[in-house]
């Protein structure tokens, strides 16, 4: 039984692995899965695939939001498919890998010599000379790189050794890519967290993690922002917005800190936070001579016409009357609405208006600041494995090329053949036989010293 499970595995399960066409089929399916989690939003909520994903008319008359949750296009890096594809194919690189890649750089190693001129017939490049000897011919292809291996009459020169070793550094490269990303999948998360300015938090509202994430999570430290501002245009556009935020260990101190912005993230023991949103969490008001009040804002429906936040401040202690406050940014200008709705005037923090009988001074606007959290730990190995890509490509141009040489009777054959750049090979091959040419000339045109001879 365990023969026959063998038999079967190197003779039909390995050469089925490792067949080219099989690792293109199964690299196209994750390009085009990939592809479709860029396209279709990932994370996002059931509300959000109904709204943008109908059922009538579905995208592509087939593309609804029940099969995209069906099938998991919603968090697509995450499915168990694509998780699949990727051992998949990383399996095929490593079947591959050794039942090619490593015989053929083995192959490579070793060096044999021709010993018949028939065998010279069968290279690329070839020809008899009338004259020539591997000493002279040795120093010629040293000058060029090539190592060379001598025995009796025979020649063997090789280069390029490097060309054979970068595809399979490639395919190791790939296979740490592959190693990298479902490592992520599985132990890294995704949060998002609206925090007004000055809270402290931990995070706690995941939107997409793996199977093994719990451990990514922090949970012995948290997150303070100290402060969130916005930056606008003299046009009254937003330029950038930023957070000054301070990693807190359980004793509260303060072990980190970072002002974070657009393209500028935080980093702490693996996990990044990102500024991607904002929002107004709260406005201060003051009416007539009371306490100030914090009053949390709402975000209101618009129908994509801006963004508009909006509260109700009561002017009087049985909560009969009131006044709305608007506002669309942290500029700090709000609309200020009395009891029948009417617009009366408009003010910005640190004024006071009168309005349904009593004195309203803003204070200030609490803006609050949108953060998007992440862990993935095999981000490092994903970098690491596409340094190590760049450096098998490049190894990969080298061509290997090798040289034959055979002094028989008054022959000399010379013979070689490269895997690429052939038109190079050829050019630094004419260019040996020329030297050789040359040599030969030199030696005929030298004259004899006979005066020298007749001392000796």
């Amino acid at each position: 039984m365990d023969w026959n499970i063998g038999h079967l595995w190197r003779r039909q399960l390995l050469p089925l692995l490792s067949n080219l066409k099989l690792a293109i089929l199964l690299l196209l399916a994750i390009a085009i899965f990939s592809i479709s989690g860029t396209v279709i939003e990932q994370g996002q909520s059931l509300q959000f695939y109904q709204a943008n994903y109908p059922e009538d008319p579905a995208l592509f008359g087939f593309l609804s939001w029940k099969v995209i949750l069906a099938i998991g296009l919603d968090h697509v890096y995450r499915t168990f498919w694509f998780l699949s594809l990727l051992v998949l194919f990383g399996s095929s690189l490593t079947a591959c890998t050794f039942t090619r890649q490593f015989p053929a750089l083995k192959a490579a190693r070793r060096w044999k010599y021709y010993e018949e001129p028939r065998q010279f017939q069968k290279l690329a490049l070839s020809t008899e000379l009338n004259t020539g000897s591997l000493n002279s011919l040795s120093p010629l292809l040293t000058k060029q790189r090539y190592r060379i291996f001598l025995e009796g009459d025979k020649l063997y020169a090789r280069k390029g050794i490097v060309g054979r070793i970068g595809p399979i550094v490639v395919h190791a490269s790939m296979i740490i890519i592959l190693l990298g990303s479902i490592g992520g999948a599985l132990t890294g998360f995704m949060a998002q967290e609206m925090v007004p300015s000055g809270s402290t938090f931990q995070v706690k509202n995941i939107i997409d993690a793996g199977p093994f994430a719990a451990s990514q999570i922090p949970k012995d430290w948290s997150v303070k922002v100290n402060r969130f501002w916005i930056d606008y245009t003299p046009e009254g556009n937003i330029n950038q917005f930023y957070s000054d935020l301070s990693v807190l260990d359980q004793e509260g101190e303060e072990v980190d800190q970072e002002t974070i912005y657009v393209n500028k993230p935080l980093r702490y023991r693996g996990v990044t936070f990102y500024q991607t949103d904002w929002g107004i969490a709260a406005v201060q008001v003051q009416v007539n001579k009371s306490p100030i009040f914090q009053l949390p804002m709402a975000q209101l429906q618009t129908n994509g016409d801006g963004r508009i936040w909006g509260t109700w401040v009561p002017s009087k202690p049985d909560l009969s009357e009131g006044i709305t406050l608007l506002t669309r940014d942290l500029q700090g200008t709000l609309m200020v609405y009395d009891n029948s709705g009417q617009l009366v005037s408009t003010v910005r923090s640190g004024m006071a208006t009168q309005v349904n009988g009593v004195t309203l001074r803003i204070k200030d606007l609490i803006g609050s600041t949108g953060l998007q959290i992440k862990a993935d730990p095999g981000i490092p190995i994903v970098y690491a494995g596409f340094g190590l890509l760049m450096l098998g490509v490049i190894m990969s141009y080298f061509s290997h090329s090798q040289i034959w040489a055979l002094a028989k009777g008054d022959c000399f054959y010379v013979g070689g053949r490269t895997n690429r750049a052939q038109v190079a090979f050829e050019r630094e091959f004419i260019k040996i036989l020329d030297q050789l040419s040359e040599e030969k000339q030199a030696t005929e045109e030298t004259p004899v010293n006979t005066e020298a001879l007749a001392t000796r």
